[in-house]
């Protein structure tokens, strides 16, 4: 099975004619994709569910708004908020607002509490023990779109304004006088939406920016570094309308979070593809005078590695699709497609403005065949420096693991188990709240609230049972559960006259750890209550919603969704690089460290994230998101070295072939490692701390894989292990040596 099946490839996109037909299809095609279909970010919809309805809290909420329905709407919570108690003129203020409110309604207001009719003694028996806050509501339409929430927003915030004769929001919290937030549903959901729209901005400037500073560095060519950037801008004009058709036609769905990854994923994966064929068009060019022959041999050296590297992180995207979680379903599609077209563009674009540029491409720092470097020296009449392919550090790297490999294995598993062992150490949290600002005006608000208010009143476990006609006291009964706080007075189905809601505020936090583990202990007290009332069959006669039940089945789907997930990707990967390499020695040792890698990642993460930048907790979902990039994305990594040393068996021996993959690809890897890991690291910079995190562990892992695993512990492996490396294929003998070096085989 060869590796590089695309022989004549080159003349095909990067001939004399081809390069410009080429060239002029992928204009054409991004030129009318873009007027005919929708761009991506204009049909994202932040609103998607992220719970299947199957699971408890979605039935339980369905069941609660057919039976038990609330008509009011979809409430902003307006906080109002003074360190030494508000103050008459603060009620007073409400009492205005709410009257202009009554008179002059916002768009699509819905219901309105008569505040501004409630005298001010009475209005402030709602505030907090404390005297110091009060939460005042307004209801807008469920239909209501964020354009129109968001308008809403900014009138409410200028009419307060007016009100007071001053600017209680852009106060800080800790400054004296009064505050105001508008958080709840729709100021949360607004913000949220400002904060992804402001985000996707400055994430594609800054990755935009970054890897266009790396690529000059690296290669020191101004051409150079702009022409990836051009292949990646023509794949993501192409993505985005594809993106955009499916999901305007209800197909997929797509979130601002997952265009916005996915936005990384195209520039750090799609400049390492670029760099992939860059870099054999260099090293070639050095012994072959014409361009258009050199870039047709790059083509075949290296178009192997670049769709079996494209194919592995589009299959390993795509188990995504297994998921139930809707946040990781979502991301499956745009994701692979991202990938798969990027890879298209790399060996169709990539080869056309290389074959357009020519040498030229790498201007300053020309790469010139001996005999053309000897002309030209004797034309400008001086000593003209023939450009060195490889680099002392590469040729270090692979002098040292195949010489020492014991010891390399040895140091580089205890610096990575060493890592590893944090993970078992970490906190999750599945509070999406906490990860935004905490400086995000909602978020305050929402914190006012649960600061000066009863933290179970800020979101009660709403439980619906089906009391099949017994006269039994169910609200004394949930009350004795030793973890509820309190009851509310029960409300009765509309049509099912038997169903009846409790709303019961837990003793803890209803976002934290421990309530969300309560829900189950919930469960188990409920299944006693019923059964000692007589109702057979307990479990199918009650129905736990709300924010806290909602946190577990979050929980709970995404621990499946790892469970499935995780062996189906590594099975799916193994079989490709077994289908790949022929060798069942090298599948086992290139995914298991691969493995590694991840979880000393995870393993770094944490003592990042939790000691240095006092985060508690991380998000529940990022190991899943971290795995499937990281194990992706780092066999990219493994095929395109272990490529290299498989070519390399049929001309070297087993170290002279190991050492000089290690050689011929450790500049490329260095280079495509450090912009991976550096458009991942761009995602620090966004005030979104899912992202953040997310970011930080995939940068973590990324550098771990480029600058320890890649150059040393594969390799030295791959020595230790000998010509069983290649086992069950060919096992090379030294004597088995051949002259070709046309082609790769497995």
């Amino acid at each position: 099975m060869k590796l590089h099946p695309f022989n004549g490839w080159g003349k095909y996109v990067g001939g004399p004619l081809s390069r410009w037909i080429t060239l002029a299809i992928w204009v054409l095609l991004t030129v009318v994709l873009s007027f005919a279909w929708p761009a991506v970010n204009e049909v994202e919809d932040d609103a998607a569910e992220d719970l299947p309805a199957s699971t408890m809290s979605q039935q339980a909420n369905a069941l609660i708004n057919m039976e038990f329905p609330n008509d009011a709407g979809n409430p902003v919570l307006i906080v109002w908020h003074r360190d030494d108690k508000l103050t008459e003129l603060d009620f007073e203020a409400i009492q205005t607002l709410y009257s202009s409110l009554q008179d002059k309604p916002l768009k699509m207001q819905k219901t309105l509490p008569p505040l501004g009719n409630i005298p001010v003694p009475a209005l402030s028996q709602s505030a907090s023990e404390d005297g110091t806050s009060i939460v005042t509501p307004i209801f807008f339409g469920k239909s209501a779109g964020t354009e129109i929430l968001q308008d809403n927003m900014d009138s409410l915030e200028k009419i307060i304004k007016q009100t007071l004769n001053g600017d209680p929001f852009g106060k800080k919290l800790t400054e004296t006088g009064l505050h105001v937030r508008l958080s709840g549903p729709v100021g949360i959901q607004t913000d949220a939406v400002n904060l992804f729209s402001q985000a996707d901005v400055k994430l594609l400037i800054a990755t935009v920016l970054l890897v266009l500073i790396l690529l000059i560095l690296l290669y020191r060519s101004p051409f150079m570094a702009i022409i990836p950037l051009i292949v990646v801008g023509f794949a993501y004009g192409v993505i985005s309308p594809i993106l955009g058709f499916l999901a305007d036609h209800g197909w997929i769905t797509v979130d601002a979070q997952g265009v916005s990854i996915m936005t990384v994923l195209l520039f750090g994966a799609g400049t390492d593809y670029c760099l992939f064929l860059i870099s054999r068009y260099r090293d070639t060019l050095l012994y072959e005078e014409n361009k258009f022959k050199a870039l047709q041999a790059a083509i075949k050296e290296s178009s192997g590695a670049i769709t079996m590297s494209a194919l592995t992180v589009v299959i390993g995207l795509g188990t995504l699709g297994l998921a139930h979680y809707g946040s990781f379903h979502r991301f499956a599609v745009p994701f692979s497609l991202a990938v798969l077209l990027m890879g298209i563009a790399a060996l169709t674009l990539l080869p056309a403005l290389l074959a357009i540029f020519g040498r030229g491409a790498f201007y300053p720092f020309i790469p010139r065949t001996t005999k053309m470097t000897e002309a030209l020296s004797i034309k400008k009449g001086k000593t003209i420096k023939q450009r060195k392919e490889n680099g002392r550090i590469s040729k270090g790297l692979g002098r040292i693991v195949t010489r020492r490999p014991w010891t390399i294995i040895l140091i580089a598993l205890i610096l990575l188990g060493g890592l590893a062992s944090f993970v078992p150490r970490i906190h999750y949290t599945y509070d999406l709240l906490a990860s935004f600002p905490k400086d995000m005006p909602s978020r305050e608000g929402f914190d006012i609230i649960s600061s000066h208010f009863s933290a179970g009143e800020l979101a009660p476990v709403n439980i619906v049972i089906d009391t099949k006609g017994k006269q039994e006291p169910w609200m004394e009964r949930l009350e004795s559960i030793p973890f509820i706080a309190d009851v509310a007075e029960p409300m009765q189905g509309k049509s099912n006259s038997q169903l009846f809601l409790y709303e019961a505020s837990l003793k803890e936090n209803p976002y934290s750890l421990e309530a969300i583990n309560r829900i189950p202990e919930l469960q188990d007290q409920l299944k006693e209550i019923l059964d000692k009332a007589g109702i057979k069959d307990a479990e199918n006669h009650f129905w736990i919603g709300g924010e806290t039940a909602a946190l577990y089945d979050t929980k709970v789907t995404t621990d499946r969704d790892q469970s499935v997930i995780i062996p189906v990707m590594i099975g799916i990967i193994s079989l490709l690089l077994l289908l790949y390499l022929r060798s069942l020695t090298a599948m086992v040792y290139l995914v298991a460290t691969v493995v590694l890698s991840f979880f000393s990642a995870l393993g770094a993460g944490w003592i990042i994230l939790h000691y240095g930048l006092g985060d508690p907790a991380i998000q529940g979902i990022i190991p899943l998101y971290a795995f499937v990039f990281l194990v992706a994305l780092g066999e990219d990594y493994n095929i395109f070295m272990v490529s290299e040393i498989w070519k390399n068996k049929r001309k070297q021996n087993h170290r002279e072939a190991v050492s000089s993959g290690v050689i011929q690809t450790g500049s490329v890897i260095t280079s495509a490692g450090l912009i991976l890991a550096g458009t991942f690291a761009v995602l620090t910079t966004l005030p979104i701390q899912i992202l953040v995190q997310f970011g930080i562990i995939t940068a973590i892992g990324v550098l771990l894989d480029t600058f320890i695993v890649r150059p040393l512990l594969v390799p030295a492996i791959t020595t230790v292990l000998g010509r069983y490396a290649f086992w069950p294929g060919k096992l090379w003998k030294k004597k088995e040596v051949s002259t070709e070096n046309s082609s790769v085989s497995s």
